[in-house]
């Protein structure tokens, strides 16, 4: 029998757990041991992707769709992650992305450092629990240097240089760096164009980011306006319309249809005669209310037959069909106007107003995009990329939300700190100097956070092609004698391991946040001393 059997006072058996046999247990040490590689295997996997120099990984899909990319979030969301630990380091990335947006990377491979430096105080024989408490006690501390160091920065719309800086930074690692500088302008403007900052706040729904095949990163361009997908219903209605009035239509241009289940029967000529005409009224009824509010463009998001289309071109009225919803109300946004539902609602007071409509044409394809720009409302702004290849321009919209995010949270808080490893070798010498004071046990688990921390700059040094443990303990020797806390690891090779005079930068909270979820998680991990799960080969058979 299977299960774990007992007898009651009678003697009478029963099961206490059941399926025993077909379950799969680890227990105590076992368990950590087994949590702890697989958070080192993630962990590995990532760490050749931290810094300027990190290199891309390559991801099939079973689709066989290919992405490229050295996002930490992006790579481990399409990564088949069996284990449950790993499970969690793919949730931690995830979280620092949709919290932060930039430092994936940095904090899986913090979080599978400080697991690594837990093997060793296990063998020693330390309770996981006083691990989790030193860690805890260290993470405060760290986060008090990073406080310390932290130098306010000034968010001024009228000076962007600071900021594009700031943005460089998040992009240097990426795909784009050839278009370095300008895919950094182009994250500022777009968030300090609708950035609210009364509310210290950006609202990422009015960017919207749209990619084209061809032509090159060169090409990719900041849109005061909106992008949309769609070319005019007609071929020969007009191509560029000035001082647009934009009439935007959520009801199809069409005779209406009983809500009823119906049928019509057509028995003679006269019959379709009359059902014509009484089409074709319809039809330049429909466009007479729009012609009356004034409105010369109008944005339909369902379709309408070809009779439709030659009344409105015929009525000189250019019109767009198809157009999603996201997009309508993007348009909504940016020209002032109003969806109108129906017909006999429309006035001119609905419409919405831009300055120039004009269509995008793409060398020898028959591929149009519509342009709405200089519009009423300037906070809805569209970024048009460029690139050789899809795979291209998806890594550099990817890029490009990450730097986006890094202005938004100088939005949020205007606090910095320097990048290339510096903040981390700062923290290590603080918590090193905060363990001496502590009598108890947790200064062997402070002493291993801080070793941990060890594991960013020197994952830099080792992409960048120096020598990890040289250039490392070069570094945290001179910030020890020098008392700087800007010196890091000097990935450029410009000269000067000062990140201030390298203008590297990330912003504290982005920091603070790495060090705190992965402290958050590692604990998580150490509590977990029995695993039970179904034993796959059981399963299978």
């Amino acid at each position: 029998m299977s299960g774990q059997l007992t007898f009651d006072e009678f003697g009478r058996p029963f099961i206490i757990i059941r399926d025993q046999d077909k379950q799969k247990r680890l227990k105590g040490i076992e368990a950590h041991k087994s949590h702890i590689l697989a958070a080192k295997t993630v962990a590995s996997v990532l760490r050749t992707s931290l810094g300027p120099k990190g290199l891309d990984k390559l991801l099939v899909s079973p689709d066989g769709e290919v992405t490229i990319t050295n996002d930490g979030a992006t790579i481990l969301g399409q990564m088949d992650v069996q284990h449950q630990i790993a499970k969690l380091m793919v949730q931690l990335s995830k979280s620092q992305d949709d919290e932060i947006g930039d430092g994936t990377t940095g904090v899986v491979v913090l979080a599978g450092s400080l697991l690594e430096q837990c093997e060793s105080l296990i063998d020693k024989g330390l309770h996981p629990i006083r691990i989790a408490d030193g860690y805890e006690m260290a993470a405060r501390v760290a986060i008090k240097k990073l406080d310390q160091i932290a130098e306010t920065y000034v968010v001024d719309p009228a000076n962007i240089e600071p900021l594009i800086q700031v943005a460089m930074t998040s992009l240097g690692s990426k795909i784009v760096n050839r278009c370095h500088r300008q895919f950094a302008k182009i994250a500022v403007e777009a968030i300090l164009a609708v950035a609210d900052f009364e509310k210290r706040d950006v609202n990422f729904e009015l960017i919207k980011v749209e990619g084209k095949v061809g032509g090159k990163l060169e090409d990719t361009q900041l849109i005061r306006g909106i992008i949309i997908d769609k070319d005019m219903s007609h071929p020969q209605m007009a191509k560029n319309i000035d001082n647009a009035k934009v009439a935007i239509l959520t009801c199809p241009f069409e005779p209406p249809k009983p809500k009823t289940t119906h049928k019509l029967d057509v028995t003679s000529v006269e019959d379709f005669q009359k059902l014509r005409e009484y089409e074709q009224k319809t039809f330049q009824e429909m466009i007479k209310q729009v012609k009356d509010t004034g409105a010369n463009l109008a944005i339909c998001q369902w379709g309408f037959d070809d009779e439709a289309n030659h009344l409105l071109l015929s009525n000189d009225l250019p019109a767009v069909r198809w157009v999603g919803g996201p997009d309508i109300e993007l348009i909504a946004i940016a020209t002032g106007g109003r969806i109108v539902p129906r017909f006999s609602e429309l006035s001119a007071e609905k419409l919405g107003n831009a300055g120039k409509v004009r269509e995008l044409q793409f060398g020898t394809t028959k591929d149009r995009m519509l342009v709405i720009e200089d519009c009423k409302n300037t906070k809805a702004v569209t970024v048009f990329i460029r690139g050789g290849n899809k795979m291209i321009i998806e890594e550099a919209k990817r890029s490009l939300h990450d730097a986006m995010c890094v202005i938004r949270n100088l939005v949020r808080d205007n606090r910095i700190v320097y990048g290339g490893g510096a903040p981390e070798i700062a923290c290590n010498l603080a918590i090193h100097e905060e363990a001496n004071k502590i009598s108890t046990l947790e200064q062997y688990a402070m002493r291993a956070f801080a070793d941990a921390l060890e594991a960013i700059p020197m994952a830099l040094a080792e992409n960048s092609g120096l020598h990890p443990i040289v250039t490392m303990t070069q570094v945290r020797a001179r910030q020890a004698t020098e008392k700087n806390p800007f010196l890091g690891i000097d990935c450029l090779e410009k000269g000067t391991n000062d990140m201030k005079e390298q203008h590297v930068l990330e912003t504290l909270i982005a920091k603070k946040q790495q060090i705190n979820l992965s402290t958050q998680v590692v604990k998580m991990i150490l509590k977990i001393d029995d695993i039970r799960a179904p034993d796959d080969r059981m399963m299978g058979e």
